[in-house]
């Protein structure tokens, strides 16, 4: 890792993501951890997924999330922090009435980074699992499919 400061306004390398219409900012990326600013606007979400290969935790900087194990529902606000281990599946939803604002945080990075960089924009949800699954993420069928 380089040292140094990611200004707060800054993407590494300038980059910024639409991913699953959030805005994903990358502020840190190592081998050893990912960490990612996120603007999640009201009535959007994650999909529940697993990350098989990393742990993932967001940090709440303003608004509300919910985010589900299963058909356990947990609510985090301003201050709070989301633990995601590897392994379990979970998804993540803006239904507050209002955006929310997080730091995002994947260790070790894996593929994410690289995900990230190939579902800018991509809003086909078949595309979208394809891709994820080829970046260790795995989608959960949706509770109606066979």
């Amino acid at each position: 890792m380089d040292q140094g400061i990611t200004p707060a306004a800054d993407g590494l390398e300038g980059k910024s993501w639409n991913v699953v219409g959030h805005t994903y900012t990358p502020k840190l990326h190592t081998p050893n951890a990912f960490l990612w600013h996120a603007a999640i606007p009201d009535g959007t979400f994650v999909p529940p997924h697993i990350h098989p290969t990393q742990d993932e935790w967001i940090i709440m900087l303003d608004g509300a999330l919910e985010v589900e194990f299963g058909g356990d529902v947990h609510k985090a606000g301003p201050g709070d922090t989301i633990r995601m281990p590897k392994g379990i599946a979970h998804g993540i939803f803006n239904r507050s009435g209002a955006a929310a604002t997080c730091v995002f945080g994947v260790a070790p990075a894996r593929k994410l980074f690289d995900l990230f960089v190939v579902l800018d924009g991509v809003t086909d949800p078949e595309e979208l699992v394809r891709l994820s699954a080829m970046h260790e993420v795995d989608f959960l069928p949706p509770p109606d499919a066979a």
